[in-house]
């Protein structure tokens, strides 16, 4: 059809038919999210019990929340720094040296709009199409999804679960390494198992990756939440130098109840700064001013919420322990690390069908292990930063209806 033709009246062929097909290989790769599927059939629920997503069941502290809104007031409402504004950048320096004992500079934080942005632009700094990023499976869907839309490959590697403890085996990660390898991702602690890499495991994979000229993503998100003797969780930041191909991606999500806000850090050698802030750029052009003031609060006056964030999700950790330690279909290994419990149910294999029945029978709401990967099937995952009341009423009407199946 000509333009003379179109600009005459004539319309357009339809392509209505055919708009799926006409979106890009990676668009129609994304995978729905197996999560949501049981969210929706059971938000309706006035007993519902929701236990299903990786958040808690606090809203945001007010003094958090009154940083923001003084920052609104003095009309901080345009353009800002792609990196991050400095006081902020600082306080995520300052931070660090606080938790690791030495000092760290400004310049290798980024302030990026969630830890899930955070991912995307590490990712996207190290791999494109064609390139494959490794990384140990059971894992968060996030992750092999951010990898695949930048048109690389995700590859998972099997962990293995063995006396009721997850293990990553390094001698099989590092095995499917290929020619068109780019990275290694490590969640530790992970989401959704609750394990923890151990500092000699952190420093074998650095060390091998270093020899192949591999990066690290390392997602230490729930690094806080250790339960350990330590305060927080081994980190490549402990075996790892300044320069090395390690690059961190963090959030204020979890530590002080920011879910919503959408805030989170990457942390980078110097050198790649301004190649992530042109990504920033061309991505979402900063996060907002006062969404900063708020995460710079979080920072320098956050310590007690934190702290009680971490003790009641000790607490939640040991009354599902006690819950689901009395009954003999349940079976589960007891995190190391995070705020998740990834169970089983004796004769269950069908996580997703499971699921669903269980939170239109009873209310409560898991997400599927199938979610999280082929090696999550057969499990639950099982959110337990919250209310102990909200907790004890899960775990109980679990077990009831498990011991009537």
């Amino acid at each position: 059809m000509t333009i003379s033709a179109l600009a005459a009246g004539t319309s357009a062929p339809s392509l209505q038919p055919d708009l799926l097909g006409r979106l890009s290989r990676e668009a129609r790769g994304a995978p729905e999210s197996g999560i949501v599927e049981v969210v929706n059939a059971g938000r309706e629920r006035g007993d519902l019990v929701p236990l299903w997503v990786g958040e808690g069941d606090l809203p945001t502290p007010s003094f958090i929340c009154d940083a923001a809104k003084a920052s609104f007031d003095r009309g901080e409402t345009f353009y800002t720094y792609q990196r991050g504004i400095p006081e902020l950048r600082q306080a995520l320096a300052d931070y660090h040296g606080e938790l690791y004992g030495r000092p760290f500079s400004a310049e290798r934080f980024f302030v990026t709009g969630s830890g899930m942005q955070a991912i995307q632009i590490a990712v996207k700094c190290v791999a494109g199409a064609g390139d494959e990023v490794i990384y140990p499976s059971p894992a968060w869907p996030n992750l092999p999804a951010a990898v695949n839309l930048t048109g690389a490959l995700a590859v998972p590697v099997a962990m293995t679960l063995s006396d009721g403890r997850w293990n990553l085996d390094v001698d099989a990660l590092f095995a499917a390494v290929t020619p068109r390898t780019r990275a290694i991702f490590i969640n530790s602690p992970c989401n959704p198992t609750g394990w923890v890499a151990g500092r000699e495991i952190l420093r074998e994979v650095l060390e091998r990756a270093r020899a192949l000229g591999l990066w690290i993503i390392a997602d230490e998100v729930y690094g806080r939440f250790y339960y350990g003797a330590s305060d927080k969780a081994p980190s490549f930041y402990d075996v790892a130098e300044e320069d090395d191909m390690v690059l961190y991606v963090n959030t204020f999500s979890k530590n002080w109840a920011m879910t919503g806000w959408r805030v989170g850090w990457l942390s980078a050698p110097a050198a790649l700064g301004q190649t992530i802030e042109n990504l920033i750029q061309f991505s979402t052009s900063g996060v907002a001013v006062p969404t900063q003031r708020a995460a710079v609060t979080a920072l320098t006056h956050g310590r007690d919420f934190l702290d009680e964030q971490i003790r009641r999700a000790a607490e939640g950790r040991q009354i599902l322990v006690d819950a689901f330690s009395a009954s003999p279909r349940i079976r589960f290994s007891e995190a190391e690390g995070a705020f998740y419990l990834f169970l089983s149910v004796e004769g269950q294999t069908d996580s997703r069908q499971f699921a669903l029945d269980l939170v239109r029978e009873t209310g409560v709401g898991l997400a599927p292990g199938s979610a999280f990967g082929e090696t999550g099937e057969g499990h639950l995952r099982l959110c337990y930063a919250c209310s102990p009341q909200r907790l004890t009423t899960g775990a109980t009407r679990l077990v009831e209806w498990v011991s009537r199946l």
